[in-house]
């Protein structure tokens, strides 16, 4: 299985005795959304399932961080402030533009992602990328990862949950991940709300419990559908600690083992799929992050943030404190590093 074997490392600097990463923060491209307004006037509502009150806030909110998701400079600051050494720069999953035309899909992956090579080559030893593809063409998509992976030097693809409805465990995506374990790029799976939120629009429930209930149906169909068993190369790490399937795996290894219909793709126990995957800090609460620890391993879990966003954790390197320093040391950077293909330049003054 290659391992980004096709690139050199990025070498990064660390402040404090450990590195510290943040591997979920994102960036708005506005130019990509002007070309996408250009061509669709009529463009679908990002989080279709929301109510009067929530759009206030969600309008003041992105007023307010407006300059922080769009540029980098202020970023750096909060990072410096944070204690973070390096961010992983996804893009605004707002910014997924799976609903448009092929074509048009392509032209504004490509945009996103030169935008986000461009605020990385502003800050490269604190920044690096991950792009977006348009899943919406599997042929473009698989040659736009290989684009911003060979000439952007991104290590990783942030994907949504779902491709306009459509399952990521659908036949069609298979030669996707097979590219994705062949290159050693990361995924990283966010998604946007869920899909049939008729009954989540108040309270802003469409994030809260949307955004971890599309994961845990994302994941749930590429454990159930084969596509864990037949990428295991796959380095795929999971937004909002993976949603609510880490939390309670044990309902599908019973379903598995009493009924036929729970393992027609698969060979063992639906949890064990889980033990391949990577899942992000971001659950707020200490106790789940030390189920995460203790069931998955603390090589299986990495520090983000979700920044700039109301949704996000204020401290994230302040949420780790508790762990024991090793464990530590691989949440807060170590996973990411290895994931990422980074490297840490070692300063004058460190003596081994």
């Amino acid at each position: 299985m290659g391992h980004n074997h096709q690139h050199k490392p990025i070498i990064v600097r660390k402040k404090g005795r450990h590195l510290v990463v943040d591997i979920h923060a994102h960036l708005n491209v506005a130019a990509a959304e002007a070309t996408l307004r250009q061509a669709m006037p009529n463009l679908p509502k990002g989080l279709p399932f929301s109510c009067p009150a929530s759009d206030a806030v969600n309008a003041r909110m992105f007023a307010q961080i407006g300059s922080r998701l769009n540029g980098v400079a202020e970023r750096l600051a909060d990072m410096d402030r944070l204690g973070v050494d390096v961010q992983a720069l996804s893009p605004n999953p707002g910014q997924y533009y799976y609903f448009a035309p092929a074509e048009l899909g392509r032209e504004l992956s490509r945009a996103i992602n030169d935008g986000v090579a461009e605020a990385v080559a502003q800050a490269p030893d604190r920044l690096v990328g991950i792009g977006t593809v348009p899943l919406q063409d599997v042929a473009m998509a698989i040659a736009e990862m290989r684009r911003v992976v060979g000439d952007c030097n991104m290590r990783g693809i942030e994907i949504g949950s779902n491709v306009g409805g459509r399952d990521l465990s659908a036949e069609e995506f298979r030669p996707f991940f097979a590219a994705a374990e062949e290159l050693g790029v990361m995924l990283f799976l966010h998604p946007l709300g869920f899909t049939q939120g008729e009954r989540l629009s108040n309270h802003y429930l469409n994030n809260l419990i949307g955004n971890p209930l599309e994961s845990t149906i994302a994941v749930s169909h590429l454990i159930f559908g084969g596509v864990l068993e037949a990428y295991p190369g796959l380095k795929l790490c999971v937004a909002h600690g993976g949603g609510y399937l880490p939390a309670y795996s044990g309902r599908m290894d019973h379903a598995f083992c009493t009924r036929e219909d729970c393992h027609q793709h698969i060979s063992r126990k639906p949890s064990s799929y889980l033990k391949q995957l990577w899942f992000d800090s971001l659950v707020f609460e200490a106790g789940q992050l030390d189920y995460l620890v203790a069931t998955y391993g603390a090589d299986h879990i990495c520090m983000g943030s979700d920044y700039p966003f109301d949704m996000g954790e204020p401290d994230p390197v302040g949420f780790l404190h508790h762990l024991d320093e090793a464990d530590r040391a691989k949440v807060m950077g170590q996973n990411a590093c290895e994931l990422l293909n980074l490297e840490i330049q070692a300063a004058d003054h460190e003596n081994p």
